[in-house]
């Protein structure tokens, strides 16, 4: 888990000036052998362990072994004791890797070696909570909202398969290769499942877009929990949330000028409207008056 770090000595006796301590995004210097170290030892030849998946990874990341030896053939884990980003890809290709190899030759120990060393160093990454990979640290607090607005829709009926969207647009979001197109079009989708059966329920081919021009033509038949003082409209929050996030999808239309694709940050951005949104539709706080 996450914590706090405690100040340094002699911070804390106002023998010198905070330092910057993280997160550190990259390969930090202070990180690198630990990193390399944990490698070496994930990959030791063993019990459920083949030199067949160090070989395996080494082809995936188009890595070339080293051969200066001839008589002990392609040394495939050396050749993965990189630096900088290319070790990031290397960890994180060797978490995916324990997922589909048989007999999952990485302990879930040596899981928890590398989450506490990738949070001691104040690394900017952690193990995904799916343990499939790397992601980006996001806050806590953060983090865990959006995970119960996914355990939440995952649970109800009426959401359809908005959990699962919301999942896919977290993982293009905050993932070690992140896919912003992708994270902008799943939050998107996520909305459009998790609203559709309030606001659109006898069109099954409502789209965002046709669910803001319902919201527009019949809005008295919408309601929500939040009080909302005597002349002003109870959706106007919703509305304007809905909308920015399907107006600021840039990547949506192609057309005789050049198609600009979302941010990085636009679609985090995009996650988290999409994450609340959901948690609005899914918890009855946005219904449907009679």
């Amino acid at each position: 888990m996450t914590t706090t770090p405690r100040p340094r000595f002699s911070v804390r006796a106002g023998l010198a000036e905070p330092t910057d301590d993280g997160p550190f995004e990259g390969m930090p210097e202070h990180l690198l052998v630990p990193l390399q170290s944990w490698v070496r030892e994930s990959l030791t030849y063993g019990d459920g362990s083949p030199k067949e998946v160090a070989r395996d990874i080494c082809l995936r990341l188009r890595i070339a072994p080293i051969t200066s030896n001839s008589r002990l053939g392609p040394q495939y884990r050396e050749a993965l004791m990189l630096s900088g980003t290319d070790l990031l890809d290397v960890v994180d290709e060797i978490i995916a890797h324990s997922i589909t190899t048989p007999g999952r030759f990485l302990n879930s120990w040596k899981i928890e070696l590398l989450e506490e060393l990738l949070d001691n160093a104040g690394s900017a990454y952690r193990v995904a909570d799916s343990r499939d990979g790397l992601e980006e640290r996001v806050t806590p607090a953060v983090r865990d909202a959006v995970r119960q607005t996914m355990a939440d829709a995952a649970v109800a009926a009426s959401s359809g398969s908005a959990a699962d969207h919301l999942a896919a647009a977290w993982r293009a979001a905050y993932g070690r290769s992140p896919d912003p197109q992708r994270a902008y079009s799943e939050a998107i989708k996520a909305v459009e499942s998790a609203a559709h059966a309030v606001v659109q329920g006898n069109n099954q081919k409502a789209t965002l877009g046709t669910m803001l021009r319902e919201i527009d033509n019949a809005r008295h038949k919408f309601d929500t929990t939040i009080s909302t003082p005597p002349g002003k409209d109870p959706m106007a929050p919703v509305e304007a949330m809905m909308r920015a996030l399907w107006e600021g999808q840039t990547s949506r239309h192609g057309a005789q000028t050049a198609t600009v694709s979302e941010t990085l940050e636009a679609a985090r951005a995009g996650v988290h409207l999409a994450a609340a949104l959901v948690q609005w539709f899914v918890s009855g706080a946005v219904v449907r008056t009679p």
